[in-house]
């Protein structure tokens, strides 16, 4: 179990002890260097606990270079600039279960989560597992409990336990977020968590 004085020496909110404890429980994040990891992960995922929303306020110059395939010229890119909604129903149209750009499945299914829960079929399928309809109401996911539950049913669906036993940060950072964006930053997170939670 964790506590609220480690979560407080991690200055993560105290609202945080019961989201983590039940995700913990639920999905068998038992050993220490697990919970270490996952709190680790999300602390660099969301902002050390307190983004639950994926920002898609970007400008035009980010846009091209964040997806060159759909943002190819610059008159393209300003159409979208600054504007999250639209953003995120272009960027995430067709994809993770997602309709098309007009039906809204982008912005209604972005990111939100401590591991960015991201488009239709996710949203459905941690629904299914956790016994919540997030596909009806994907707010659900950026509340701290849900928020927490939802990367515990992604860390146990993806193995993850596996790789934060071994202790391979590179592995488990594929693993979350397709690459190795912000590694060191993940390591520190981590390190940190298991100085505390070993104490």
């Amino acid at each position: 179990m964790v506590t609220a004085d480690q979560l407080q020496r991690l200055k993560i909110g105290p609202e945080w002890v019961d989201p983590l404890n039940q995700t913990f429980d639920r999905f068998g994040i038992t050993l220490p260097v697990q919970q270490a990891a996952f709190i680790g992960q999300c602390g660099h995922e969301c902002n050390n606990f307190k983004t639950l929303e994926e920002n898609l306020n970007y400008r035009a110059a980010t846009l091209m270079k964040l997806w060159p395939k759909r943002f190819p010229t610059q008159e393209i890119a300003n159409e979208f600039s600054g504007n999250p909604r639209k953003i995120a129903n272009k960027v995430y149209a067709g994809r993770m279960g997602n309709r098309d750009e007009s039906s809204g499945d982008g912005y209604r299914f972005r990111g939100r989560g401590c591991i960015q829960l991201t488009g239709s079929t996710n949203y459905f399928n941690a629904g299914k597992a956790l016994g919540v309809d997030f596909w009806a109401e994907p707010d659900l996911v950026a509340t701290p409990k849900y928020a927490a539950l939802t990367a515990g049913w992604f860390w146990s669906t993806h193995k993850c336990n596996e790789a934060s036993e071994a202790q391979d940060w590179t592995r488990l950072t594929k693993i979350i977020n397709g690459g190795v964006i912000g590694l060191q930053d993940r390591i520190n997170h981590i390190n940190q968590a298991i100085a505390v939670l070993s104490s």
